[in-house]
């Protein structure tokens, strides 16, 4: 045995077993934990509430968004699209619908940070109580945005809604597994942390924020998951997000090829980009500040996508098994990433067997390894040529 190799791999083993094993205790505080537990608020019939769309090119689908969000408020004029470089017709179908509508053209400054910074600078002259964040391609379950507003501004705290993909008329295999993917970071998780009384991620959509809150923190940015980031800066300034589970917000997984393509390197790299870049210095500050949120918060974090960890976990697993055999390092690394494995498998089945068997059939779960060889590409090309500027999914 190798007395280099042996501490090596059992270094290796613990960075894919513990969040494997804090992912498993997520699942098990969602299922079993405090199911009953509800926010409560006040209503407030005084409450300005700003409803925030950013749209590029969204002229497939922002008027069927729009017209949701109006059945939920008094005033379509609540409602501010932010028409970000558009060259289609999203303005005008805002416009025509009778929601406010300003445009922004900056080709140098492109990404949704820089669409909603703007909006919030104009949102400025009216100065609202709670901003409600919705993307264009999204819809609301009935009485979403009232209760989101009024329970973020009774707390002070932003408030994200349970973020889910739809199923199209005729999903795939591939989809059915993004969307249980989906449902696991989105709502288990979730579920998990809220009732383990930690903070909560925010998720871009289907989010409401006190206003005041927001003027701390800056969104005019080309990051790729910039609700990811303005969380972790909400987070770290003492706001947390809470999550109300009582309320949803839909969108539809992109049925073309190229566009789940791009959506997922989108939202996968920035992941990864966030983990590598954002996770020390959370770490850092809960152990300065001694802060079992900070750190229950950076545990959740480094959590990395469903398949990465999955294909992570099988590639050191089979290395540590070869290595064990060939007398290289002992069997210890191999027996943490068994274990290890046991966390994941048993997080992914309780999930499904929770909350999506009646969607997705046990059997597509089969089908889980070809769907993480589609999603090897963007794990390579992220470390060979990452994606560096945020690019639209394209709708159909």
């Amino acid at each position: 045995m190798n007395i280099l190799f042996d501490p090596l791999f059992t270094l290796l083993a613990l960075v894919i077993v513990l969040p494997a094993l804090f992912l498993l205790i997520e699942t098990l505080s969602a299922i079993f934990l405090n199911k009953t537990k509800h926010l409560e608020y006040k209503n407030d019939s005084s409450l300005r509430t700003k409803i925030l769309v950013p749209a590029h090119n969204e002229a497939l689908g922002i008027e069927k968004t729009l017209l949701n969000l109006i059945e939920q408020i008094k005033d379509p004029q609540d409602i501010l699209v932010v028409a970000d470089n558009c060259t289609d017709q999203s303005a005008q179908i805002a416009h025509r619908v009778g929601v406010s509508v300003i445009e922004r053209k900056n080709t140098t400054q492109r990404g949704k940070g820089y669409a909603l910074d703007y909006g919030l600078k104009y949102l400025e002259l009216s100065k609202p109580d709670v901003v409600v964040f919705v993307d264009a391609d999204c819809y609301l379950t009935p009485g979403t945005i009232e209760r989101i507003a009024q329970l973020a501004h009774y707390s002070g705290h932003p408030v994200q809604t349970n973020y889910l993909m739809e199923k199209s008329s005729a999903p795939s295999t591939k989809d059915l597994i993004s969307i249980l993917a989906f449902l696991v970071k989105n709502q288990v998780r979730m579920l998990g942390m809220s009732n383990l009384g930690f903070p909560c991620p925010l998720q871009g959509t289907g989010m409401a924020i006190p206003f005041e809150v927001l003027q701390k923190v800056s969104l005019g940015s080309d990051n790729l998951v910039e609700d990811m980031q303005l969380g972790i800066d909400l987070t770290l300034q003492g706001h947390p997000a809470l999550y109300y589970r009582e309320a949803s917000v839909f969108s539809v997984i992109p049925q073309e090829a190229n566009a789940a393509k791009t959506q997922r390197t989108r939202w996968e790299q920035g992941h990864l980009n966030t983990i590598l870049t954002q996770g020390p210095p959370i770490l850092k500050a809960a152990l300065e500040k001694r802060s079992i949120n900070l750190l229950a918060f950076a545990l959740d974090l480094s959590i990395p996508p469903l398949s990465l960890l999955v294909l992570l976990w099988f590639s050191l697993t089979t290395l540590s098994l070869l290595t064990w055999i060939l007398g290289v390092t002992t069997f210890f690394p191999f027996l943490i990433l068994m274990l290890g494995g046991l966390f994941i498998v048993s997080s992914i089945l309780l999930s499904w067997a929770k909350f999506a068997r009646n969607e997705i059939p046990l059997s597509t779960l089969l089908t889980v390894p070809f769907y993480i060889i589609w999603k090897i590409p963007i794990y390579l090309s992220f470390l060979l040529r990452r994606e560096q500027k945020w690019v639209r999914t394209e709708r159909s």
